[in-house]
């Protein structure tokens, strides 16, 4: 009988701890329903204000689904681009997207790269193409280089970028080695020392700006603002970071502008946390030096434009769309 007694007592016991749990994991799933509703309700709130079609009237829909099709998107960090007309995309780089693969293609273009810029009607450097017809103009531009098409494409200014950095508490990145820059606005010196060190919005800017101090120039420089997009990401969807998703969402309003629909943004969201340890492959546009007219220039290798050029279309070929949704890329150029 007293046998009995304890039995009923452990299963009323365990009955209370089944109950207790299932009331605190509906709290819990509760609290995240309505987190991710926020977040969704400042994505879409957001997503209005940075959404920006490349024709004033509203481009075609481009038969695309982000989560099972490859696609492409063109990053591009513009140097005053809300308060100066004549802004410079100071970043540019192409993203190539696989979600059959899992692949992601991260190409960097160096700033000083010399393309036939169809607005200008010349060659100049890739940096000068914002200033002459905005984000359209450097569209043609990277497709005088990369004959692939650009299905989308992500502009900010630094404002933004720090502004983000900020919102996420900082990011960690492991310096290569020291070396002292400028920092935006206040123009103190800073020293970045070899190892890990954390950033904040200010400093990481001034750290994927830098290329003087750099023994690699441009390559260096490239590789450090692939590294500070990989540490945003990481820092962006782990869960420690959810609470603050909602003010970096909020802050995006202001300093970024895509033609991504709002219908598909947080699809594009979640192809980003689906791969975000995706395997990674760093393209590298090989060329070489020159002074032309008493101005320095980055002249791309051919054999290297050629290769990178065939590894893109490898990686949309997956989707017979994908040569043939967007307008074909410009002819290669004029000398």
């Amino acid at each position: 009988m007293n046998h009995t007694r304890k039995t009923v007592k452990k299963r009323k016991k365990k009955k209370r701890l089944r109950r207790l749990f299932l009331l605190v994991f509906l709290l819990l799933l509760g609290g995240v329903g309505a987190f991710g509703y926020n977040i969704y309700s400042e994505t879409k709130q957001a997503s209005s204000k940075i959404y920006q079609a490349l024709d004033p009237s509203g481009e075609p829909p481009k038969d695309i689904e982000m989560r099972k099709d490859p696609f492409t998107v063109l990053l591009v960090g513009v140097e005053n681009q809300y308060h100066d007309e004549e802004g410079r995309s100071d970043v540019v780089m192409l993203l190539t997207v696989n979600p059959k693969t899992n692949k992601v293609y991260l190409l960097s273009i160096p700033r000083d790269t010399r393309v036939y810029i169809p607005s200008e009607g010349r060659k100049d450097k890739i940096t000068h193409s914002y200033s002459h017809g905005g984000i359209q103009s450097t569209i043609e531009a990277v497709n005088e280089l990369i004959d692939v098409p650009i299905d989308y494409y992500v502009t900010t200014d630094f404002e933004g970028f720090e502004k983000v950095v900020d919102s996420l508490g900082g990011i960690t990145v492991d310096v290569p080695f020291t070396f002292k820059a400028q920092l935006t606005g206040s123009l103190k010196w800073h020293t970045f020392h070899k190892g890990k060190q954390e950033l904040n919005g200010n400093e990481a800017l001034a750290y994927v700006r830098m290329r003087k101090s750099d023994p690699r120039g441009d390559f260096g420089r490239n590789e450090r603002q692939k590294q500070v997009i990989r540490a945003i990401i990481d820092k962006s969807t782990s869960i420690t970071s959810l609470p603050k998703l909602d003010d970096v969402i909020a802050d995006l309003g202001d300093h970024v502008r895509t033609n991504i629909p709002p219908s598909d943004l947080l699809s594009f969201i979640y192809v980003y946390q689906k791969m975000k340890d995706a395997d990674v492959e760093n393209l590298h546009l090989k060329g070489y030096d020159e002074t032309i007219n008493g101005v320095y220039y980055y002249i791309p290798d051919e054999q290297s434009v050629s290769s990178i050029n065939e590894t893109l279309r490898q990686a949309l070929e997956t989707s017979n769309a994908s040569l043939t949704r967007s307008d074909s890329p410009s002819t290669q150029s004029q000398n």
